[in-house]
């Protein structure tokens, strides 16, 4: 057993590495500057033969440039698909950090949580199920802000479409469409357009352009959209009519998904009420007569059950989600 005096040392120090930590990552993190040069400069390496650029330029480009300050930790897993992923999702949520910042988070974050836990617990089951839950904490985040960012863009896209149709009634061309767009659209529908308008200045094929707007934005709306762009593209066709009916069905999925909405609610309801009353009931029992389920935590038959009750109920969960979530439009 760890004698008070040591284990306070060793809270102490795990809350000043961890604060040490946050300060250092807040501080030395890239600038959305650095990071949109990062995003042209892949552009122009991956398209040499089309964007007519010179080597001053790309000079230039290179010392701004500056890498994450766990550089180190990227150089060791590059090429793995971890990284891809990771650099993946930081641009899809658009985020001013690097791989190797969000690897040394999550690694840092179910270290001191595991040793926070195991010291208050003495629990080995405990502290890794806390080293699991932090850990995964910085990407959990980083989904939740591309989740957001593609609800927002998915809620501007209508209205992107019909300007853009509007605009190839008055006689614009695609390019200029794309351009009023992006002058005109709002939330993260403002920056994507802009940015496929400017690759195109910079001679970059609309094709390639537009793959790598869905890749910066994994939404199905969009994939909509750019498979009736480049599907005209290569077979001609009236765009405007095709902008139209491109409309029309985004705006019926649109309605079709918010009536799934409402009558799945109760099964989410559901959902969270099974998941949640045992755990509630248990603190009102402890509260009401304290210590009537210390045989689940003093005991090794009573751990077990507790393990798999939280086992089942995690299980019961998932597939509930699965099967509310599992309507596809």
């Amino acid at each position: 057993m760890l004698s008070q005096g040591y284990m306070i040392f060793l809270v102490m120090f795990a809350m000043t590495a961890t604060l040490t930590f946050g300060v250092t990552v807040f501080v030395v993190r890239p600038t959305s500057e650095q990071k949109a040069i990062k995003r042209r400069l892949a552009t122009v390496k991956t398209n040499q033969s089309a964007v007519a650029v010179g080597e001053e330029d790309l000079r230039q480009y290179l010392k701004t440039l500056q890498r994450g300050s766990f550089g180190w930790m990227e150089d060791l897993i590059d090429g793995y698909r971890l990284q891809e992923f990771i650099q993946m999702l930081i641009i899809q949520a658009d985020q001013t950090t690097s791989v190797g910042t969000v690897i040394m988070n999550c690694v840092g974050g179910a270290a001191t949580a595991g040793i926070l836990v195991y010291l208050f617990s003495s629990n080995t089951v405990f502290s890794v199920l806390a080293m699991l839950a932090v850990g995964y904490v910085p990407i959990g985040f980083l989904s939740f802000c591309r989740a957001r960012r593609v609800n927002a863009f998915n809620e501007a896209l209508p209205d992107c479409i019909d300007m853009m149709a509007r605009a190839l009634r008055a006689g614009n061309s695609l390019n200029a469409s794309i351009n009023i767009v992006a002058d005109q659209a709002v939330g993260p529908a403002k920056m994507e357009f802009g940015e496929v308008f400017k690759k195109q200045n910079y001679g970059l094929p609309l094709r390639d352009a537009l793959m790598q707007l869905l890749d910066r934005v994994p939404s199905q709306d969009l994939r909509v959209l750019v498979t009736g762009i480049l599907v005209q593209k290569d077979t001609g066709g009236n765009l405007v009519e095709i902008l139209d009916r491109i409309l029309s069905v985004i705006r019926e999925r649109v309605r079709l998904k918010g009536d799934i909405q409402t009558h799945t609610a109760q099964g989410r309801l559901t959902g969270w009420i099974l998941c949640g009353l045992p755990v509630i009931l248990l603190g009102l029992l402890n509260v009401i007569d304290p210590g009537y389920s210390s045989v689940l935590f003093n005991t090794p038959f009573g751990q077990k059950m507790l393990y798999a009750g939280i086992g089942l109920l995690l299980i019961g969960g998932f597939i509930i989600n699965k099967i509310v979530r599992g309507i596809e439009i």
